[in-house]
């Protein structure tokens, strides 16, 4: 309860300054508009990364494992995200562009893809598994953590291509580029971990 307390507030504020940095053209020009996130501009990357950071920061001054507590919190964050994507659809944010589809959703009188669905979709699933790993196997600390970096990063990875309001840096999409990071990263904890218990 305690991490929470720091853990939220902070991970709000990572996913507004994501939002703001990647969006700065504007924001230069509209230095009032930074804190004012009742229009959106809330990036889940933004908040995982602080949320991750605070964690690590938290647990190294009550001396307690990191890995153990963010394989705790993890599969909860993975609901939360499966949950909180259906406010892209309140808002009619977070879409696709133009389709079809028998699922598409009507958004300015055009037919999209509902990538945030989708990704809600993902979400559930990546929830259920880590959940079911959790229970089913004898998982060492870190493990969780990183089959969600990888798994919900794939997921990430693919859809942030249908979007048509993708943070851009030089180029490319932004949440791309962290996809394909965290995918590394989670991937190569994954290794260590495997390594670590052949060795041990």
């Amino acid at each position: 309860i305690d991490f929470l307390l720091y853990a939220i507030p902070i991970s709000i504020i990572g996913a507004r300054a994501h939002y703001v940095i990647f969006s700065w053209d504007y924001y230069s020009q509209n230095l009032s508009q930074i804190i004012n996130i009742r229009s959106g501009g809330l990036a889940i990357h933004g908040a995982i990364i602080a949320g991750i950071i605070t964690g690590i920061l938290f647990c190294k001054k009550r001396k307690i494992n990191v890995l153990e507590i963010l394989d705790l919190l993890i599969p909860s964050l993975a609901l939360g995200q499966a949950i909180g994507r259906w406010g892209n659809f309140i808002n009619q944010e977070a879409h696709g562009g133009p389709t079809d589809l028998p699922w598409g959703i009507i958004v300015d009188g055009q037919k999209v893809h509902p990538a945030f669905l989708y990704e809600s979709i993902i979400d559930f699933c990546v929830f259920l598994f880590l959940i079911w790993f959790r229970k089913n196997k004898k998982a060492s600390h870190g493990q969780i953590l990183g089959l969600y970096l990888v798994l919900y990063s794939v997921g990430r990875f693919f859809i942030e291509g249908l979007r048509t309001d993708s943070l851009m840096f030089a180029g490319m999409r932004v949440a791309q580029l962290i996809s394909i990071a965290s995918i590394v990263i989670g991937a190569g904890l994954l290794i260590y971990i495997k390594k670590k218990k052949r060795s041990s």
